[in-house]
């Protein structure tokens, strides 16, 4: 861990000076409480730095949770072994996935499926108490539910160091939570605005706690992470499905875990509740189970919490983009995605070269940082990976 000044603790070994500068800009707002949290896998993101994590007294920025509220993980430990999978070609189980689960950005369902409409009568009942429509935002927010998304969600069946099979996805809140945080950070800019408050970033804009522009918005984020949360375990039930109909046998959910790494709640933190804004990291408490995956074509992470309470109970969500998508499709081509997929079932495609593992930070590296943050109980290698273009 590096103290980079009284407000910023940083646990990244691989940190370009540009993200530094904006995580240092971030710690430096006055409602910062007691430091800004730097993760292993931090890199640049719309205002505040992806893979931080932003204590506030007070006030909340949007743009510190970020456009894809409730974004995370869920994966499922099976009965099923390396040997059950081993003599049975895979490409079948991926297809039907594909099919199972709509892929890509603006891809959605075409009608509800009976565990995803009992889903959207609970988000339809939350938005009602929480006195909001989210049909104003996208109008077929229903349908939505059960929906990947593309860049860096994605659906993989992997093995544990025992040869266990694990199902694992990531997704969020799909467009509906997008709108959502889109509207209430331009509300923050124009709040910020309207005061003559200076700001050293515009998408640091911020709400003052007790305003209604601020409760509206705690509101309507809250519904997003419920809605990713749902989103995750419908995708989950249908995964479990193509699983179960591929091997003609019933899967067994013998453990299951999920977890968002874009949200805020209320946590108390050297002795103040705090307003804790995770942006791309997980809830590490002691004894917390948790989720960090590597990019495609390399290992992911089962993890527990160890409680450190200078990285305020937190860890990182991933390994943190090295190369932008652009600069990704610069320096890498199909033939480099091959070589690194060598023995994975994908969709072979140039739309993935900007998800190569090397545009991402070494797993290893960002999991060597992480150790006083969390510790590994499993490493998943994954078999199968599905994503959307």
């Amino acid at each position: 861990m590096e103290q980079i000044n009284k407000r910023l603790m940083n646990w990244a070994s691989i940190l370009d000076p540009g993200t530094r500068e904006q995580a240092e800009k971030t710690s430096r707002m006055p409602f910062i409480f007691p430091h800004l949290a730097l993760m292993p896998d931090a890199h640049l993101g719309k205002g505040a730095t992806v893979g931080s994590v932003i204590p506030t007294l007070g006030a909340i920025i949007p743009a510190a949770v970020g456009v894809d509220i409730g974004c995370g993980m869920i994966a499922v430990r099976t009965q099923f072994t390396r040997d059950d999978f081993r003599p049975r070609p895979l490409a079948p189980l991926r297809e039907a996935i594909e099919k199972a689960v709509p892929l890509s950005a603006g891809k959605y369902n075409n009608h509800l499926t009976g565990t995803a409409r009992a889903r959207v009568e609970l988000l339809a009942d939350s938005a009602e108490k929480s006195g909001f429509d989210p049909g104003s935002y996208v109008g077929n927010w229903q349908l939505q539910l059960g929906s990947l998304g593309s860049g860096n969600h994605f659906i993989e069946v992997t093995l544990d160091e025992t040869g266990q099979v694990w199902l694992f996805l990531h997704s969020g809140s799909r467009g509906v939570g997008n709108k959502i945080a889109q509207k209430h950070i331009r509300i923050a800019r124009d709040q910020c605005e309207r005061r003559w408050i200076s700001l050293p970033d515009p998408d640091l804009a911020y709400l003052v706690e007790g305003e209604d522009e601020f409760w509206s918005y705690i509101r309507e984020m809250r519904w997003a992470q419920e809605f990713a949360w749902l989103n995750r375990e419908e995708m989950m039930d249908r995964v479990v499905d193509c699983v179960s109909d591929w091997m003609g046998r019933e899967v067994e959910r013998q453990e299951t875990v999920n977890c968002h790494h874009n949200y805020t709640e209320q946590e108390t933190h050297f002795g103040k509740k705090v307003w804790l804004s995770r942006k791309g990291a997980i809830n590490a408490e002691e004894g917390r189970p948790g989720l960090i995956p590597g990019s495609m074509g390399t290992a992911s992470y089962v993890v527990v919490g160890k409680g450190n309470r200078v990285g305020l109970n937190s860890s990182p969500h991933g390994a943190g983009r090295e190369y932008s998508r652009t600069a990704a499709r610069k320096a890498f081509n199909r033939e480099d995605l091959r070589r690194a997929m060598v023995g994975i079932e994908y969709r072979d495609t140039d739309a993935f070269i900007d998800e190569i593992p090397a545009a991402y930070k070494d797993i290893d590296i960002v999991m060597h940082d992480a150790r006083d943050l969390v510790d590994v109980r499993h490493t998943l290698r994954q078999i199968v990976n599905v994503k959307g273009d």
